[in-house]
């Protein structure tokens, strides 16, 4: 799909919602989405999408959360926006704690002549069975 936005940047008029941001200025902020036609107007044939936003903080800083809220109204999804939060940050968390496992059992292979080694071994940095 980033393929197809980078390959044409024509944008869809079929496709065009007008975003207004609601805050508490305390925990996030939510974006409603309202599908609108290419001439500005409402289009009552598509739903509005609600989109929440907040933060984590983690030791190297900030890290944005975005979600989507069901519900059709503001209030529905202001309702909705802790355990929608709640559930963005767990997957959050969890990719994060992946990511690190999966960095930290990498193996380094050297590519070269380990330093220090010198006379018959086989040498050539490659793992070897005997």
């Amino acid at each position: 799909m980033a393929d197809d936005r980078n390959q044409d940047p024509q944008m869809d008029a079929d496709a065009l919602y007008q975003e207004d941001n609601f805050t508490d200025r305390r925990v996030g902020a939510i974006r409603r989405l309202s599908p609108v036609r290419a001439d500005g107007s409402a289009d009552p044939t598509r739903p509005v999408l609600f989109i929440g936003q907040a933060e984590i903080m983690t030791n190297m800083g900030p890290v944005p959360i975005n979600f989507e809220i069901e519900g059709p109204t503001l209030a529905e999804a202001v309702k909705g926006f802790a355990p929608a939060a709640q559930a963005a940050i767990e997957r959050t968390v969890q990719q994060i704690q992946e990511m690190r496992r999966q960095q930290a059992s990498q193996l380094v292979v050297p590519q070269g002549p380990v330093p220090g080694i010198t006379g018959g071994g086989r040498g050539g940095g490659k793992i070897q069975m005997p």
